[in-house]
């Protein structure tokens, strides 16, 4: 079933023997070279020599383990521990992998050859969680087996019993909990690399070699990628100052996705000390970069995600969630789920990202229509499709039943390329969006300015003091919702008859062009008031003018000297009066339609009789549980000044302009007369 006498050496070069304070064993037990340094530095400098001076001779031998010295058994009973234990129902290691979350390994091993060395040792580099024995007896432990979890630095050294050197083939056992069924620590080909054995520092050496090559292979991509975790940390501190633009979240967020799946991969490689259930988690949030990478692209060209890239987004999340909900389950369980995840979850995701690499075509297309100032951000999102759209199909033909040539062979190479361009094009990225988000910035101080004008000039269309208006008592409070509103109100005594006339209205819409039409309005009533006194031709006067400019509910009454009101209504909310709500006839608002006859109410003011005129901004404001102020709240309050309405309103919730006219008819008292003495 397996061939006990079966070997791979590894050897180090001869230079290394020859080398001065250098022994059979590389020297590595040297305390100090002549110098002084510490024996940790002058390991690794003989490290790096090894990569520089050429194999030649024989120095001192690594006894590696082979896939035809092993079995393996799924189940887990501490007796298969014990040495000359009946394996006939073992499967070989080199004709089949273990299937199970639970799997016993037996490699059977000569150590005869290490009974002259100082500190022999065993080293184990499986990515799992596991216990090793040697001719039955313990000798160390990774991880849990219980739950499965292990450490990412997986070359582990374990000092070899005397009992295991004796004997001429010497059992090895492996108790293995395995989460993954993707049993990365059985590589293809037949290179069985997961046990040695040798001098402890040796061994020492060998895991600093499997560290140096797994840095070497990724240091660039790594450091293209660190590049792109910066960019995302600019790009966040950009969207914390300017909240509106979600791109800019969500380029950030991919970035720093890509980065930290990227870096996550390198610390692997170099077999840092950390838990294999972070490094999962981690991946998980790098796979989620790819749904802000997608939204990215729509949101930079301003347009709504389509079915199709909703559908891709669900996908691209369901491994994510599969592989962060297996961190918490027992192994077993674990295990079952990860074979949905490697055959049905895994080859649909990539066919999933293929599709996604297609964002940015879809988010700009038609090509030809896209707006000047998107051009650069277009080709830019298009160029780094096209790279994500040939590494996906790259990483497809090595699947045979596609039958595509096989380019796998080329990743590593790629990997640092796609790293490299990718980095590029987003720094690319980054300096374009920062110079529109400097424009953006100048524009709106330039806007901060203009509103700031605009406010002011509407400071004196909306009177901050009322003029006298004898025999009847006004107070009126006006709390825009931005810095420009739509709400207006003018107050017009008549020294012709002593009458009064009060105009309360309220522009369709909100900001500066609501302000601006509210302007127009003003002056319209100020011109109109001078050639007619009745409330029913103003706003006829006022609809003319209005006819395609905007909607707008208005007001307008005339109260005279004797109490008596002449009101007419265009869609405004109905006074109150003494805390009743007057019946107003329903009208258009003006502006709708042309040629609108207003109808005059006519009803007395008795005196301390008071009416309330008020915007809708009063009955709309609106809590944090979304519940208006409404019509109740309103009348409760309706006798009380105006300050106290709208501030009442206003700490409600405001959300629209609010504007609030008290009036209360003061009856003319007569003149007492001397009396002559």
């Amino acid at each position: 079933m397996r061939n006990d006498c079966s070997l791979n050496t590894f050897t180090f070069p001869k230079a290394f023997a020859e080398a001065p304070c250098l022994n059979r064993t590389a020297a590595i037990s040297c305390s100090q070279s002549r110098a002084g340094l510490p024996a940790f530095f002058l390991r690794r400098l003989v490290l790096l020599l090894s990569f520089l001076v050429p194999l030649s001779g024989v120095g001192q031998s690594l006894i590696a383990v082979s896939a035809q010295q092993c079995v393996w058994k799924a189940g887990d009973d501490l007796e298969w521990a014990a040495p000359n234990l009946n394996e006939e129902d073992w499967h070989s290691l080199s004709d089949s992998k273990p299937d199970a979350a639970q799997v016993w390994l037996r490699c059977q091993v000569n150590l005869g050859t290490l009974k002259g060395v100082a500190q022999p040792a065993i080293q184990v580099s499986i990515p799992a969680a596991y216990e090793v024995f040697a001719q039955g007896v313990k000798i160390g432990s990774a991880g849990n087996v219980a739950s499965g979890h292990y450490s990412e630095a997986v070359a582990r050294t374990y000092p070899l019993p005397q009992l295991a050197l004796v004997q001429q083939s010497a059992e090895i056992a492996l108790r293995i909990t395995e989460r993954s069924q993707i049993a990365t620590w059985l590589t293809d080909a037949g290179m069985f690399d997961l046990i040695a054995a040798g001098d402890t520092q040796t061994l020492a050496l060998r895991r600093d070699s499997q560290v140096l090559n797994g840095i070497s292979e990724r240091w660039v991509n790594a450091l293209c990628y660190g590049a792109v975790g910066v960019v995302g940390l600019v790009l966040l501190g950009m969207f914390l100052s300017d909240r509106a633009r979600l791109e800019l979240l969500l380029l950030s967020l991919a970035c720093i996705g890509l980065a930290a799946l990227r870096l996550n991969t390198l610390a692997w490689s170099a077999q840092a000390d950390y838990p294999e259930y972070a490094e999962r988690a981690i991946w998980c949030i790098g796979q989620a970069a790819v749904v802000a990478q997608t939204l990215a692209f729509f949101a930079l060209a301003g347009r709504r995600v389509p079915s199709l890239f909703l559908v891709v987004i669900g996908i691209a999340l369901l491994l994510p969630v599969t592989r962060t909900a297996a961190i918490a389950l027992p192994p077993t369980e674990a295990f079952t789920l990860d074979w949905i995840d490697l055959n049905i979850l895994s080859p649909l995701t990539v066919l999933n990202l293929l599709v996604a690499t297609i964002a940015p075509l879809a988010a700009f297309w038609p090509l030809n229509k896209v707006p000047g100032r998107l051009q650069r951000l277009a080709a830019l999102s298009l160029f780094w499709g096209a790279i994500d759209f040939a590494w996906f199909v790259l990483q497809m033909t090595h699947i045979a039943w596609l039958g595509l040539p096989n380019l796998y062979v080329w990743t590593g190479a790629l990997l640092n390329l796609r790293a490299f361009i990718t980095a590029s094009v987003i720094v690319a990225l980054l300096a374009l969006l920062f110079r529109e988000q400097r424009q953006m910035t100048e524009e709106r101080a330039l806007l901060v300015g203009e509103m700031a004008s605009a406010r002011e000039i509407q400071q004196y269309l909306i009177p901050e003091s009322l003029p006298k208006t004898p025999g009847l008592a006004i107070e009126s409070a006006y709390r825009p919702s931005r810095e420009v509103g739509g709400d207006f109100f003018q107050v017009l005594p008549d020294a012709r008859d002593g009458s009064t006339l009060i105009v309360v209205g309220d522009v369709a819409g909100k900001g500066l062009r609501a302000g601006m039409l509210a302007a127009l309005i003003v002056g319209s009533i100020r011109t109109a008031s001078k050639f007619t006194t009745q409330p029913s031709e103003i706003l006829a006067l006022l609809n003319d003018r209005l006819q395609g400019r905007g909607l707008v509910t208005c007001q307008a009454l005339r109260v005279h000297q004797n109490g008596v009101v002449e009101l007419a209504n265009a869609g405004h909310l109905p006074p109150y009066v003494d805390g009743k709500e007057l019946p107003v006839e329903a009208a258009l608002p003006l502006g709708a339609v042309p040629g609108i006859v207003f109808r005059t109410l006519r009803l007395q003011f008795a005196e301390d009789e008071s009416m309330l005129l008020i915007s809708d901004g009063v009955l709309e404001a609106r809590n944090r549980e979304g519940e208006l102020f409404g019509f109740e709240r309103t009348r409760a309050i309706s006798r009380q000044s105006a300050q106290f309405i709208a501030e009442a309103a206003q700490l409600f919730g405001q959300d629209d302009d609010i504007t609030v006219l008290t009036l209360k008819f003061e009856a003319k008292k007569p003149v007492p007369h001397k009396l002559a003495i």
